[in-house]
């Protein structure tokens, strides 16, 4: 009973140092320093050790101007705990007072006190930091190097280099970071794409890129060739990330994850021609069978992808030899789902379509595989305007595979087929789940699409103009682009004022790109910027029109002031950061 009793005192006095703890800091952080400073007082009275309290016990009598209060208080600790930080603490007392002499003597005690003992860096270094005596702190460090190479304060160091502003110092220091302690590679990486993303990021960009590379030259150690390959991956510079690649392969041909990583990277971002070249080297230098297939379905994507409705039987041909060369099996499935996809969207023959996926789901496939079968299956069916049944293969992968993107992806398209059949309360009740989903390209297709039903709900209720949008749609859906334009030009003259407008011009623009008549595309953009000053779509035809110009039309100098557009507009436009980049380029400031 005795000890429960002492169990129950100590509980009780916890609760309540906690609560005069919070009490406390609320005072401070309102800037009530008088009564913050007795409550710190009192909290010290019960932990006489903690320096916690006790520096915001000299905090507050500082910000009372009660300077000897707070000298005497620190000369009473150091003389009690003899912490050598407390000099630090001291001096900075006597610079609030404009006394530097006096300050410059302790921050000089505290330095000596590191020779002393070089352990004390720790405190008085961090002292030094939080004062924002930055020259000070970084002799501290160098002062404890000096004594002892066993300590090690790159990392603390770059940091301080960067709150002065010398980003060439503080460049050096974290690549010596990362070069002596490897294991701290990722937190350092974190650090710099900080400075590479800044809006003044160009010449930092600059000074890292020929860091890295005078380490290269000077340096046979493949970890600055991997360091490089990262850099120009951050720039989205892959073609440059692939040389450096190639130089690591030659000397440790088991680093070829890091070409396949690559490529998979330039293949999401859409940089065909350079993903075709890594796609191509890994074909001529791996045995594996899983990746030949990879980079073969790769291959063939950029092919449909580049091709004129001439080349389609050549295309299809293609892709039944690599069936042959690799066989029908569970291996082959990705190659047997894109036979599938071409068979019906491009060369309008959904039964062949659907039967290369039924053979393929009758082979002993994974609950992953079988998914991946029957979401090509869906896919085709809605092709063919068989909501309900694409709609019940959907539901499946979605009630198999939960928690998994895949099932995420199918929940997506069942909402979209509700959207395709005018089913738009359900196709909303859907979205409003995934928006916020783990994946972020889901949450953001999701997003979109609900804001344009719901927007296009509120303005007419009969929905009619929306119906006929995702007619629209679906013909796009289809690979009927010439359809879809008419159905686009329809709700341009039937609704011409209503909310649905913009996202209609919007999409004749996109469909126009896509068809690579650049001019057309051009000129319904435009109307977006012109006559749709408030439209959410002004950011998108902005983008999209300098991104022709830029990368299309060779036409720089038309590009430039729409990116800028963007970037004095529209900061918070999904394409900000890539406008950013390409205006960057246009402008000149990098050499990337």
């Amino acid at each position: 009973m005795h000890k429960f009793f002492i169990l129950l005192f100590l509980i009780c006095s916890s609760i309540v140092s906690s609560q005069n703890e919070q009490l406390a800091q609320h005072y401070y952080e309102r800037g009530e320093f008088e009564k913050a400073l007795l409550s710190y007082q009192e909290l010290l009275k019960t932990q006489p050790s903690n320096g916690v309290y006790f520096l915001r016990v000299i905090d507050c009598y500082q910000q009372l101007l009660q300077f000897d209060k707070a000298e005497t208080a620190l000369q009473e600790r150091l003389t009690k705990f003899n912490m050598a930080n407390l000099y630090v603490e001291l001096g900075y007392n006597f610079q609030l007072q404009k006394n530097q002499e006096k300050a410059d003597l302790n921050y000089k005690i505290a330095i000596e006190k590191i020779k002393e003992n070089p352990s004390n860096v720790y405190g008085i270094a961090s002292s030094f930091e939080k004062k924002v005596l930055l020259d000070y702190a970084l002799e501290a460090y160098q002062t404890a190097i000096s004594l002892d190479p066993k300590y090690k304060f790159n990392y603390q160091m770059a940091q301080v280099y960067g709150q002065m502003g010398k980003q060439d110092l503080m460049i050096e220091k974290y690549l010596e970071e990362m070069y002596e302690n490897p294991q701290n590679s990722v937190m350092v990486q974190n650090q710099l794409t900080r400075f590479m993303n800044d809006e003044a990021g160009d010449s930092f960009n600059e000074m890292l890129r020929k860091a890295l590379l005078v380490k290269v030259q000077k340096n046979q150690d493949l970890f600055w060739n991997q360091m490089l390959s990262w850099f120009f991956v951050q720039q989205k510079e892959y073609g440059k990330a692939f040389i450096q690649e190639k130089a690591i392969y030659k000397r440790e041909p088991d680093s070829f994850s890091n070409i396949v990583n690559l490529a998979e990277l330039a293949i999401e971002e859409g940089e065909n021609e350079i993903a075709g070249e890594i796609l191509t080297f890994i074909l001529e230098n791996t045995q594996d069978l899983d990746l030949q297939i990879f980079a073969q379905e790769y291959l063939m994507r950029i092919k449909i992808e580049k091709a004129q409705k001439s080349d389609y039987s050549k295309i299809e041909s293609e892709l039944e030899i690599l069936l042959k060369q690799y066989g029908v099996s569970p291996y082959s499935l990705a190659l047997q789902r894109l036979l599938a996809e071409f068979s019906a969207f491009y060369q309008n023959n959904p039964e062949k379509g659907k039967l290369v996926l039924q053979k393929a789901m009758e082979l002993p496939l994974n609950k992953f595989q079988l998914a991946e079968a029957k979401m090509e299956l869906a896919d085709i069916l809605l092709y063919e305007e068989k909501f309900n049944q694409a709609l019940l293969y959907y539901s499946q992968i979605e009630e198999d595979l939960k928690n998994d993107v895949l099932g995420h992806e199918a929940s997506l398209k069942a909402a979209k087929t509700s959207y395709f059949k005018a089913d738009f309360d359900w196709a909303l009740t859907q979205l409003k789940v995934l928006k916020s989903a783990s994946t972020q390209l889901i949450a953001n297709d999701a997003l979109e699409l609900f804001l344009l039903i719901n927007d296009n709900t509120v303005a007419d209720s009969t929905r009619t103009a929306l119906k006929k949008f995702s007619k629209g749609d679906f013909y796009l859906y289809q690979n009927k682009n010439q359809e879809a334009l008419t159905q686009f030009q329809q709700i341009l003259k039937d609704h011409k004022g209503e909310e649905i407008e913009d996202e209609t011009i919007l999409r004749i623009g996109q469909t126009y790109q896509e068809l690579t008549d650049y001019n057309n595309a051009l000129s319904f953009y435009q109307q977006i910027i012109d006559n749709h000053p408030e439209s959410i779509y002004r950011d998108e035809a902005l983008f999209f029109s300098a991104e022709i110009y830029n990368k299309h039309l060779n036409q720089p100098e038309k590009a430039k002031p729409l990116y800028e557009a963007v970037l004095f507009n529209h900061q918070d436009s999904i394409h900000f950061v890539e406008a950013r980049k390409n205006f960057r380029q246009l402008r000149g400031d990098s050499n990337l």
